[in-house]
């Protein structure tokens, strides 16, 4: 006998009581969230040891040994005088992007299967501020997009939740990133289960692309979103608040809704790659620090392309 699936969602923004005083359930979930991305990004082993890419900086990265057509004033006389090969000292690069980070915190995040380990929200957001952490171990600047300005400091993860935890107390969020000013160069990163009006999402998409900038999406899923185990009577709920769908057995819509969600899917897919962002999916019956090295080792690779 197949266990029938539970659902469950809260509004983001619902105002609840919280050590005396009114927040959003947000705000009063972010500690625990902090908590975890802490944990998640100690695990995720990059950014300890730096980009470990030459170029310009003061760090020592390797020797290496001397190639022809080199210039002569490059070589370490040095240790090339403990053998005989010529070898030439190189430095750790050390220019530092600017990555401003989305977290999309709209109703249709904070959703849950009882096949999933976290409700899309807090999964997100961990992922999020693991994120900004690692980034910072490895010299770059970070900032949450629309809220706070980069900066590159060990509190990095208690800053941009602090900025969120304001942003809670005082509106509700937006489906789509924020139409911000971003600095030349800016890699930007947006986590969303990206539900949403997909013309517009291209638009902001292009709009980051024209500003210079490049990064990656990552589709944060539920596994009942995508598998869809629903059968039987089943009263499906709009998590923004629309009209309800009423289902006589919704095992019959089960190969129509597959083929639609894999278009969505799609979609958003294509529109990643013609603005020049990486697409990664990451589905949350899985372990969130999979999707944090996924998704950095992925912005690594974008600026091994770069």
């Amino acid at each position: 006998m197949i266990r029938p699936v539970e659902t469950r969602a809260y509004d983001p923004g619902t105002r609840v009581h919280v050590d005396g005083a009114v927040a959003a359930d947000l705000a009063s979930s972010l500690p625990g969230m902090v908590h975890r991305a802490h944990e998640i990004a100690a695990s995720v082993a990059y950014g300890v040891h730096g980009r470990r890419r030459a170029g310009q900086g003061e760090t020592f990265w390797q020797y290496r040994p001397f190639a022809n057509g080199e210039a002569a004033h490059r070589i370490d006389w040095r240790r090339s005088a403990r053998s005989d090969q010529l070898y030439v000292r190189e430095r750790e690069w050390e220019a530092a992007h600017d990555y401003f980070l989305w977290m999309d915190c709209s109703s249709s995040m904070a959703f849950a299967s009882s096949l999933a380990q976290d409700d899309k929200l807090s999964r997100g957001v961990t992922l999020g501020l693991a994120l900004a952490d690692v980034l910072v171990r490895g010299g770059e600047r970070v900032a949450a997009l629309g809220l706070t300005a980069p900066i590159s400091a060990r509190d990095v993860i208690d800053r941009l939740s602090r900025a969120l935890y304001e942003r809670a107390r005082e509106t509700a969020c937006d489906e789509l990133p924020p139409d911000a000013p971003l600095r030349p160069r800016a890699r930007v990163v947006l986590i969303s289960d990206f539900l949403c009006d997909l013309d517009a999402l291209a638009g902001r998409l292009r709009r980051f692309a024209d500003a210079g900038a490049s990064g990656a999406l990552l589709m944060i899923t539920d596994p009942s979103e995508e598998s869809f185990p629903f059968s039987g009577e089943t009263l499906f709920l709009d998590t923004d608040g629309g009209p309800a769908f009423h289902a006589g057995d919704a095992r019959m819509l089960r190969a129509a809704y597959a083929k639609r969600f894999e278009a969505h899917r799609e979609t958003v897919r294509e529109a990643a790659r013609d603005f020049g962002f990486l697409f990664l999916q990451h589905h949350t019956d899985r372990p969130a620090a999979e999707a944090a090295l996924a998704l950095v080792m992925g912005l690594h690779g974008i600026e091994e392309e770069l």
